[in-house]
């Protein structure tokens, strides 16, 4: 027999306190993005100042300045933060289920905040030590990064009717969208008030940019941490983990428009003792090691081809992003500007609209299959962009472009999404933060596989700059029989969650 406060919480009809709940939750998906697309133009900005190398004639005459980072330093900087990100995801996991969704919750915010104000605030200007500094607080706010996944979609799980609960997950996954936006628009907001002010601008004024820019995206994430603070534990967990129905039921009358009368039980109820197996047991895994296995499994695939986007933005940013290499006149914000301005375009055109028609259809089609659509037209994608790829060469045009868009688009509209969602919906409340921290720290292996692994693709260029074919050809053909492979999985082993309760999600 179900507990009546939980039977309250998937009837409960959608009010105001679901829409903040998305907005506290999303903060920390907010940052995420926002400190992961404002890496690319400040590349560009720390290339300028720190990587200047002199490109000099038989005779010894300067011909041209270059401001390449080394490749080692770039895919050390994107890395770590995946590899924070894994042992976050791992540790705050297991914490949620442990002490309490609310108890560290706020403390992965604020490991979020300090961390982004660490990344811009060093206290030296040498180029070894702001470079290490970059990297320990990047790793740093990789392990709040991580932390903030599995508890904030097993909050909003928890907090959600069953008739939408999908799209609320959905909408604060769609955080992302926007602090990919805001991470575009502070760059080129930031890089155009330095630039009227300096024209080409300093050494020292750039190096003011690029740490104005992180820092700044802490200030969202900042402001929610007071509301993190206010939430109350969810019901579920204080039910069913610590078995206290009757608080659960007073912390759910603060917040949602019921009546203690509609949720308090008449008798005192306990967990059943029989349901008390242990995670990694035998009955675990008999119960709920499909489950596990096809979450993992698929956040793994999706994050190796999500974040192998590295592949095209070495192409597309020398064609559309003006540089010191083709143009001397170009200043270090025009050039970061145009960074930013493409990203924004591709989130605009493409990424935001993917995460929204997700929210609409998600209770409408179901996860799976969301998810085995995604998967099959990245696949078509990659292949169409893999298999010719000697025909788009160095004409990066509009079709080009098209193609790369919906990379983004069905990523969003498909497995980068529902993976995020359905470990949330699968699992016992003591086991739910958990297994989405192992489902999710796994898949970030995947995502250190396709940023640093693959970009050895791009490594080999030829005389101009550009990729070689044949590497970025195997490289991109590669990637879609990845999403085959996920496709395949999730027809074979994952579940549809919509339209039931947790609980019968996890007796099922």
């Amino acid at each position: 027999m179900a507990l009546k406060v939980l039977s309250a919480l998937d009837a409960a009809r959608t009010q105001y306190y679901h829409f903040k709940a998305i907005i506290v939750a999303g903060m920390g998906l907010f940052t995420d993005a926002y400190d992961l697309f404002c890496i690319p133009p400040i590349m560009r900005i720390i290339g300028r100042i720190y990587y200047q190398t002199l490109v000099v004639d038989q005779n010894g005459v300067v011909i041209k300045k270059q401001y390449d980072i080394p490749l080692h330093i770039v895919s050390i900087i994107v890395a770590i933060a995946l590899v924070g990100t894994v042992i976050g995801q791992l540790i705050f996991g297991s914490l949620g289920d442990r002490k309490g969704r609310r108890h560290v919750y706020g403390l992965a915010l604020m490991l979020m905040v300090v961390s982004s104000f660490g990344c811009g605030f060093s206290i030296c200007r040498t180029r070894d030590c702001v470079v290490g500094s970059l990297i320990f607080y990047r790793f740093l706010l990789g392990v709040g990064i991580g932390g903030d996944y599995p508890l904030s979609a097993t909050i909003m799980s928890e907090f959600a009717n069953k008739r939408t609960r999908g799209a609320f997950i959905a909408a604060v996954f769609s955080m992302q969208g926007l602090g990919i936006l805001a991470s575009s628009a502070v760059t080129m907001v930031i890089c155009k008030i330095f630039e009227a002010a300096s024209g080409d601008g300093t050494p020292d004024e750039a190096d003011v940019a690029w740490r104005l820019i992180l820092m700044l995206g802490a200030i969202p994430a900042a402001l929610t941490y007071y509301w993190r603070m206010m939430m109350p534990e969810t019901a579920r967990f204080t039910a069913l983990v610590e078995r206290n129905v009757a608080q659960a039921a007073k912390d759910m009358e603060r917040v949602l428009e019921v009546s203690m009368s509609q949720i308090a039980e008449d008798s005192p109820i306990t967990t059943p003792e029989s349901l008390s197996y242990p995670l990694f047991s035998p009955q675990f895994f008999r119960r709920h090691g499909r489950d596990l296995f096809s979450c993992a499994t698929t956040w793994f695939l999706v994050d190796v081809v999500f974040y192998s986007s590295n592949l095209f933005q070495s192409q597309i940013y020398n064609r559309y992003v003006p540089n010191t290499d083709n143009d001397p006149t170009v200043s270090v914000f025009s050039e970061a500007f145009a960074v930013a301005r493409l990203q924004a375009i591709v989130a605009v055109c493409s990424t935001i609209p993917g995460y929204w028609v997700t929210v609409y259809f998600i209770d409408k089609i179901g996860r799976v299959r969301i998810q085995m659509m995604g998967f099959f037209f990245m696949a078509i994608v990659y292949l169409a962009i893999g298999i010719p790829y000697k025909h788009w060469g160095r004409g990066v045009d509009a079709g080009f472009m098209v193609l790369y868009g919906l990379t983004f688009f069905f990523a969003n509209f498909g497995p980068n999404t529902t993976t995020f969602i359905v470990p949330a919906e699968l699992f016992p409340a003591r086991f739910r933060s958990t297994c989405h921290g192992i489902s999710g720290a796994i898949g970030k292996v995947g995502a250190i596989i396709g940023a640093v692994g693959f970009i050895q693709a791009a490594k080999d260029t030829d005389n101009d700059g550009f990729p070689e074919t044949s590497s970025m050809r195997a490289a991109l053909v590669s990637l879609g029989a990845v999403c085959i492979i996920g496709l395949v999985v999730t027809y074979m082993f994952m579940r549809e969650t919509m339209g039931r309760s947790l609980e019968e999600n996890e007796n099922e």
